[in-house]
């Protein structure tokens, strides 16, 4: 997996490297560290103790460590992480200090937010204040969290791009939100956290997703594609395709998430996201041309006439508060992912 990663994690080594000096010799909590965005923050996180002897570790909050140590047996053994098993909402505090909390967990489960929207919300809110709580307890200048585009609610037809003070939020009529809404709840907590303690909370605002550790069997389109293509099956679209959403690779993720992290404002969320468009069902034909040797099939024919839900974020703050841009285009996304899934299969 390194190997096949080591492009990729070069270049975000090097368009990190204020912050790796910024985390030299620091302790680390991170919660969700077994999920897509934290495997990334950990796979950058130890190429860089590596490559840097930068004498910097991180404790990783997980349920089951031994499930960790079977994914990614070269992170949970790595002498810079150590495992700590608990439940994000009841967790025990490990002991020493922590310069830096990250808080990456939260049940992305679309099953979940279906069957049981009350548990989906005290997981959120209650994970998000006890990590908080750590933050606190342990001396921590800085706290990351991982939020939601979700949290925007629906997206205008004329909005092209959300922008960060676009004022919609999720219909809390519909037990469904539980998920965007708890992200919501916790964003304010980092507000009332950084006011009353002087928490430093940044807020990333994640989009959608692609690259390595992306789940392929899971509610995610564009993880579903790829597995479809690689397996030498139809591509198949569950819907008629027309909604629009936009991919940004994993390692540009972990980019944007290190930045934020270290010259974000706190209280002030940034969208972590691309901005180039396009509809489900072009995605699915990118990722039939992209693979090779595949035809995409429509469960649904277009609805004429009807406007098209979008989730595609504005990116501007980022970008010129952050100077952070998206590098990897859509089709290399696509056929980098595709790789992975590969070396995975085997």
């Amino acid at each position: 997996m390194r190997n096949l990663l080591s492009a990729d994690l070069d270049d975000v080594q090097a368009r990190t490297s204020r912050v790796w000096e910024e985390l030299r010799g620091e302790r680390l909590f991170i919660t969700g560290g077994t999920g897509f965005v934290g495997c990334w923050l950990l796979e950058s996180f130890v190429w860089a103790c590596d490559r840097l002897d930068l004498g910097a570790s991180a404790v990783v909050l997980t349920r089951d460590p031994e499930a960790f140590h079977h994914k990614a047996p070269h992170l949970a053994s790595h002498p810079a992480i150590v495992l700590h098993r608990g439940d994000v909402r009841a967790f025990p505090y490990p002991p020493g200090r922590f310069s830096t909390v990250i808080h990456a967990a939260a049940p992305s489960s679309s099953r979940l937010n279906e069957d049981d929207p009350a548990e989906m919300l005290d997981v959120v809110i209650g994970g998000a204040r006890r990590t908080l709580d750590f933050a606190v307890a342990c001396g921590a200048r800085r706290f990351l969290l991982t939020s939601s585009g979700l949290v925007y609610g629906k997206q205008p037809a004329d909005v092209s791009h959300l922008t960060e003070d676009f004022s919609g939020a999720p219909d809390i009529s519909d037990p469904r939100s539980a998920y965007a809404e708890g992200k919501r709840t916790a964003e304010l907590l980092c507000a009332i956290y950084h006011r009353r303690y002087g928490l430093e909370t940044k807020i990333a605002r994640g989009f959608a997703f692609l690259g390595p550790y992306l789940p392929l069997d899971a509610h995610f389109a564009a993880g579903n594609f790829v597995r479809d293509a690689v397996a030498g099956g139809a591509v198949r679209v569950n819907g008629d395709g027309a909604p629009y959403r936009s991919y940004l690779y994993a390692a540009e993720l972990a980019v944007w998430l290190w930045t934020v992290l270290l010259k974000g404002q706190p209280g002030r969320p940034y969208n972590v996201g691309s901005e180039v468009a396009l509809t489900i069902g072009e995605l699915a034909r990118r990722v039939a041309e992209v693979v090779g040797g595949v035809k995409v099939e429509m469960a649904r024919r277009l609805e004429q006439g009807a406007p098209a839900p979008r989730y595609v974020p504005s990116t501007a703050r980022a970008r010129t508060e952050l100077g952070l841009e998206e590098r990897v285009p859509l089709d290399e996304a696509i056929r980098r992912t595709a790789e992975w899934a590969r070396k995975e299969a085997l």
